[in-house]
């Protein structure tokens, strides 16, 4: 969880409700203050803004700005970029992991119709002094001021915060405010959307972690249905190539084009057994049956002694090449995963409210009594909410979407969502939330085949044209760099289809798909009640 959301875009200015005369004609706001004179406190509802430091930035490899750095009370901070030529637009990354470092943010490739848009980023209220500050939660063992900002205050005071400082420099407010995050940033999308529903025109939430504290919980799962008797991992990351070539040779046809990635992981029905190994073999092309049972308990997912699900769901056919680094520790991690990381410091310093009984990695209960007692602290951070119509009334535009070899977190726990999210709206939710599933995407980007989706331009179409996007072209890089293979991901639950002409690499030869039966994505899980227990908001 620790990439932030890297978005590019093309869009033309257009006149719509609410755009500011110079921004409507694709003209340009003038700043009417110095940069330097942002250096001074502002005042926005409940709290203050301190900017401790305003510099103009020549263009160079970045465009002409004024960066300004500064904190939301008590410690919040925050890095804001204003353009010099700027067309009245906002955006706001999402910061991954336990965050804990301040990133800086990055101007979007917006083309030179648009480009122009100020964007901020922030550490959500604490700095880590660890090596890999997005998997450290030490720092919140004894603040319940710093949990709060990164469960559920830090990015809404900074949109305040970001505004405010935009309408002082520029003599006006933004016409659009935008938020785009992977992982913890889309976690935050979604908080944002359910929480603070007129901070943002259009939001982007990709592989959310919104199910926070059950996922984390997933994680310390991961971590310990492949562990052996000895302490050691019982699959390791030398099975994972032999692993995930049969799981292709099985099931990369389905979907009737043999290239490379799976369109649709749940018709995938491999079972790790066929690669068990002969009896007194070891090696690496084949699996020992300890092996075998601890793939099977992965792609299950995790349950109680009953057999009650935790989580709605498992690691997916095809996402192993992920599993080394995430689930299996690698020399790069200290010899951890990401997974172990994420589950003990969680476990350990943010899961439950202070003053009560911890846990740990290695001594974490799967039970529903252990779930129930994450949900008293996790519902700060849990972005689990189906109620998002005064989002909705108030115009805002939402785009979900998820890589289905995400290896981290499960993909359909996003379908879950947002199934139970269009009951509960109970019309056209595409109206206004639109799913867009990634065949061979990883967590938040790289894998096989695609390795890149970025929504912005559409997110950008649908807010200020009303254009509902009906495809996003997902991007394929090699090791190099080069471009690929790109390939149109429609709204869910249509899939890509191949036209029968030209290169399977070229998106122009696919078309979008129904699917063969209706989408049942729902999940009966312990955790379903959550969707009914409102988070804390700030004032």
């Amino acid at each position: 969880m620790t990439r932030l959301l890297v978005v590019v875009g093309l869009v033309a200015s257009l006149l719509v409700p609410g755009t500011t005369a110079s921004a409507a004609r694709g003209g340009t706001i003038e700043p009417v203050a110095e940069c330097a004179a942002l250096v001074r406190d502002f005042a926005i509802p409940g709290t203050r803004v301190h900017v401790t430091s305003a510099e103009p930035v020549r263009a160079g490899a970045e465009a002409a700005h004024c960066a300004v750095l500064g904190y939301v009370e008590p410690h919040v901070r925050f890095h804001l970029k204003l353009p010099t030529t700027y067309t009245g637009r906002y955006l706001q990354y999402g910061c991954g992991g336990f965050c804990g470092t301040l990133a800086a943010p990055q101007f979007p490739d917006c083309g030179p119709e648009v480009g122009g848009l100020a964007v901020a980023t922030t550490d959500d209220g604490h700095v880590s002094q660890a090596p890999v500050p997005s998997v450290d939660g030490t720092w919140a063992a004894a603040d319940q001021a710093a949990r709060d900002d990164l469960a559920f205050r830090a990015p809404h005071v900074v949109s305040m915060a970001a505004k405010r400082i935009i309408e002082h420099f520029y003599g006006e407010p933004p016409s659009f405010s935008y938020f785009g995050g992977c992982s913890n940033g889309g976690r935050e999308a979604l908080l944002l959307a359910q929480r603070y529903p007129h901070d943002f025109d259009g939001i982007i939430a990709g592989a959310p972690v919104n199910y926070m504290s059950p996922v984390l919980l997933y994680q310390a799962w991961l971590v310990r249905a492949n562990t052996g008797a000895d302490g050691r991992p019982v699959l390791t990351a030398d099975r994972l190539p032999a692993l995930h070539d049969a799981v292709m040779r099985h099931c990369d046809h389905l979907d009737g084009l043999v290239d490379g990635q799976i369109d649709d992981p749940r018709r995938c029905d491999h079972d790790p057994a066929a690669l068990l190994c002969p009896p007194g073999v070891d090696r690496p092309t084949c699996l020992t049956p300890a092996q075998v049972d601890a793939a099977r308990r992965l792609y299950a997912g995790p349950t109680d002694a009953h057999g009650d699900k935790l989580y709605p769901a498992g690691q997916e056919r095809g996402s192993e090449p992920g599993w080394a680094g995430w689930v299996i520790p690698v020399p790069e991690f200290g010899d951890a995963s990401v997974a172990a990381l994420l589950a003990d410091n969680y476990l350990r310093y943010l899961g439950y409210p202070m003053g009560t009984p911890h846990s740990s990695l290695a001594d974490v209960e799967f039970t529903t009594r252990e779930f129930a007692r994450l949900g008293v602290e996790g519902s700060h951070g849990n972005a689990m909410s189906l109620d998002l119509r005064e989002f909705r009334r108030a115009g805002g535009r939402l785009i979900l979407w998820h890589g289905w070899s995400d290896q981290g977190i499960p993909p359909r726990g996003l379908l879950d969502y947002y199934e139970r999210l269009a009951r509960h709206d109970g019309g056209d939710i595409r109206r206004w939330a639109r799913v867009f599933m990634v065949p061979g995407l990883q967590h938040c980007g790289g894998g096989t085949g695609l390795t890149e989706f970025d929504p912005l331009h559409a997110l950008l179409a649908w807010v200020e044209h009303g254009t509902a996007p009906d495809r996003i072209i997902a991007t394929g890089r090699d090791t190099a760099g080069t471009v690929v293979r790109t390939r149109p991901v429609f709204p869910y639950p249509l899939t890509a289809r191949y036209d029968g002409t030209g290169s399977v690499d070229d998106a122009a030869n696919f078309r979008p798909a129904p699917p063969t039966r209706p989408t049942r994505d729902a999940v009966d899980w312990v955790g379903a009640y959550l969707h009914h227990k409102p988070g804390p908001v700030a004032p």
